[in-house]
């Protein structure tokens, strides 16, 4: 498999009906509609994205899923409080391809760990440089020894590596 099945997070990540979980940089929804599914009518997705445009086709996906359990919020996750959920507020965070696309990677971390309940966990996904031509430029990617650093540097435990698909790394981290 060459990318990572969104059903993969949901195994790898332990996710259950009735878990609040926020995909930070959702995009078009890619991961988020396959986290509602599994979330249940009891659960909660946030959809985290700076894009206004992507939050509209992720609100218009979940539409027409009727799925009732997504929420799309504009977001500057490197800004403090910068998601606007509260504190200790989710079970589970998706950090998936917006790492290197940031200037300021650790504040995505700490903002994960502000909002994450305490034994929550955090997928970490990112571009290997196996990646090659398909992924971004080779020198804006962040390395797994680097992606450790900023989670763990947020407070983070980490847990374990998982498969990505061929050109991403997969990582968990948890909160103590």
């Amino acid at each position: 498999m060459a990318f990572l099945d969104p059903k993969d997070i949901v195994k790898q990540a332990n996710i259950k009906e009735g878990m609040i979980v926020a995909d930070f940089g959702s995009g078009s929804g890619f991961r988020t509609i396959p986290l509602a599914h599994a979330v249940g009518r009891s659960g909660r997705i946030y959809a985290l994205d700076i894009q206004k445009e992507m939050l509209e086709v992720v609100r218009g996906k979940a539409k027409s899923e009727h799925l009732l359990n997504v929420y799309p919020l504009w977001a500057d996750l490197e800004s403090p409080n910068g998601s606007t959920l509260k504190d200790e507020s989710a079970d589970h965070i998706v950090v998936a391809n917006i790492l290197f696309q940031v200037e300021h990677a650790n504040a995505i971390a700490q903002e994960a760990f502000r909002i994450l309940k305490p034994k929550g966990t955090v997928s970490v996904i990112e571009w290997d440089v196996s990646a090659g031509a398909l992924g971004p430029p080779r020198d804006a990617l962040i390395d797994k020894g680097k992606a450790k650093d900023i989670f763990t540097s947020a407070g983070f435990v980490w847990d374990k590596e998982f498969h990505a698909g061929d050109r991403h790394y997969g990582f968990l981290f948890k909160k103590s």
